[in-house]
């Protein structure tokens, strides 16, 4: 082993035998080296603009007809769009249009879905733009029209933020008395169908709370006594702060 070490070392050759020539050549390409990645400057980040929703007719095809799971998917889909790599996308500046086409079509392929409402009414609303969240809360007024008896909830916060987000009192009374008008099933709690007396309550409109309780009790059309207990408890606030007294408890 020691015989054939001192052989191969006695061929090898000292560094000094290299050409200079070698060494200019092996320094230049080093150096061009990290030039080049400099003047890259890392991978190129492009940012994808979110494309026209598909057509129903070829998501069913896909989807092998079960347009539940395609939904699920679609949904996935877009709310996982904002997170491309290398990026995030604010909400303000997705393309709204094109969003709710999407959830719409969403929303064909499944009416039963409630996600995408949860989404329109809760996610996309969250932006500091007043066009936009109009817009989403629009849609979910006209979402809540298709089925407002399992669509009351996302209505009920469309009023919420018309009030407290928008500041715009009567948005939220048209979206409560269309809420209180249409959402009559036994799943929809009082609260959600007296909406439009609170709103009026905070508009200052007093009087015209008092008229709408009123009517409600004297039609007869209330018969849970959970319900007429409440609407004569608010009555009975109303007149109350009219007057400056305490209710009565």
């Amino acid at each position: 082993m020691t015989l054939f070490l001192n052989r191969f070392s006695q061929k090898e050759r000292p560094l000094s035998a290299v050409p200079g020539i070698v060494f200019f050549i092996l320094l230049a390409g080093f150096f061009a080296q990290l030039y080049w990645h400099k003047l890259d400057g890392g991978p190129e980040i492009r940012v994808e603009t979110l494309p026209d929703a598909p057509k129903i007719n070829t998501l069913r095809l896909f989807g092998l007809d079960d347009n539940p799971a395609m939904s699920k998917l679609l949904m996935l889909w877009l709310q996982a769009f904002d997170n491309q790599p290398g990026i995030s996308i604010p909400f303000a500046e997705l393309d709204y249009d094109k969003t709710i086409d999407w959830l719409e079509t969403i929303l064909a392929m499944d009416p039963r879905a409630q996600y995408p409402l949860l989404a329109a009414s809760r996610v996309y609303t969250v932006v500091p733009d007043e066009r936009r969240q109009r817009k989403m809360l629009e849609f979910v007024n006209e979402q809540f029209l298709l089925d407002p008896d399992s669509r009351w909830k996302w209505q009920a916060h469309a009023v919420y933020m018309a009030k407290h987000r928008l500041q715009d009192f009567d948005l939220a009374l048209r979206y409560a008395r269309t809420l209180g008008k249409y959402a009559t099933g036994e799943n929809v709690p009082h609260w959600a169908r007296q909406m439009e007396i609170y709103v009026l309550e905070d508009m200052g409109e007093l009087e015209s709370a008092k008229v709408l309780i009123g009517g409600l009790i004297e039609s007869g059309a209330i018969i849970d006594a959970n319900e007429l207990r409440f609407l004569k408890q608010r009555l009975q606030e109303i007149e109350a702060r009219q007057s400056g007294t305490s209710a009565a408890p």
